[in-house]
């Protein structure tokens, strides 16, 4: 992780906590997706991350149950981007704000911001990382345990990348979105995979 980079993109804090609720997977941009939806807590707020495709709703309400949680205890609800494979189920939340790159939605009220160093808390920061998508963000979590998460959406599929993104309208946006974040960040959480080291095996 560069210094530089931490003092101007990481978060202040470090006392969030985050679990995955489902690992995701993809065989290819067609049939065989699913996301990575994650839970992220601090100070107060109960977040979803990514709540997109899943093979059943259970994959995502049962491993958030045995956290003593149901949907209505979500506060917050962020989408690293807007295609569905990654926000298929966000109506499960139906009393969170939703969060994307430059609003946050609330039952019939629309705010509008930008999502460029938008804090939810002090530990919990959301800043731009177009290359996916032109909308793309992630959300950097300052915890206890990992050091900074990046819920990055689809930067990066999986760990192995691709190094090479098939739907990415711009190669180089992309790259330097993924080098910000992996300067940031000390583990990344992928759209459609397990969590894997900001290191230099990352894919750029």
């Amino acid at each position: 992780m560069n210094d530089m980079s931490e003092t101007h993109d990481a978060p202040v804090g470090r006392s969030a906590a985050y679990t995955i609720l489902h690992t995701g997977y993809t065989l290819s941009t067609g049939p065989g997706v699913a996301a990575t939806v994650s839970y992220v807590s601090d100070a107060g707020r109960h977040v979803i991350v990514d709540p997109g495709m899943v093979p059943g709703r259970d994959r995502i309400l049962r491993p958030l149950a045995e956290l003593g949680l149901g949907p209505d205890d979500i506060t917050d609800v962020v989408l690293s981007h807007h295609h569905p494979d990654n926000i298929l189920n966000v109506g499960l939340f139906a009393r969170a704000r939703v969060h994307d790159h430059k609003a946050i939605y609330e039952a019939d009220q629309w705010t509008d911001r930008d999502a460029e160093g938008y804090e939810l808390s002090p530990s919990l920061r959301l800043i731009r990382t177009p290359g996916h998508s032109p909308e793309d963000i992630t959300l950097l979590a300052g915890t206890t345990a990992s050091g900074v998460v990046a819920f990055a959406g689809d930067l990066w599929w999986r760990p192995d990348g691709p190094a090479e993104d098939p739907v990415a309208p711009d190669r180089d946006t992309l790259r330097e979105s993924r080098l910000r974040v992996l300067a940031a960040a000390d583990l990344i959480v992928p759209g459609h995979g397990g969590p894997f080291a900001a290191d230099d095996r990352a894919p750029r």
